[in-house]
């Protein structure tokens, strides 16, 4: 289970992924987010924001006809 839940269903293409970095910037590291997005684009824009902000993508799944992430904030 993640530390902090972020709530971006209903936002398209590029909020969910800032709503998700807002959160992780407030955070320490090793710190983990869920995110649920209804955004199909979040499929693609989850794994290259982490991958980009030095953060940890746990875990990507659809559950409930949104997209389920969990992410790890790095050290950066």
């Amino acid at each position: 289970m993640a530390d902090i839940f972020v709530d971006a269903r209903g936002l398209s293409c590029p909020l969910p992924v800032l709503k998700a970095r807002k959160a992780l910037r407030e955070l320490a590291p090793g710190t983990t987010i869920e995110v649920l997005s209804t955004d199909p684009n979040s499929v693609h824009d989850f794994p290259g924001f982490c991958e980009t902000a030095g953060h940890q993508l746990l875990d990507a799944r659809e559950v409930d006809n949104a997209f389920c992430f969990v992410i790890k904030r790095g050290e950066g």
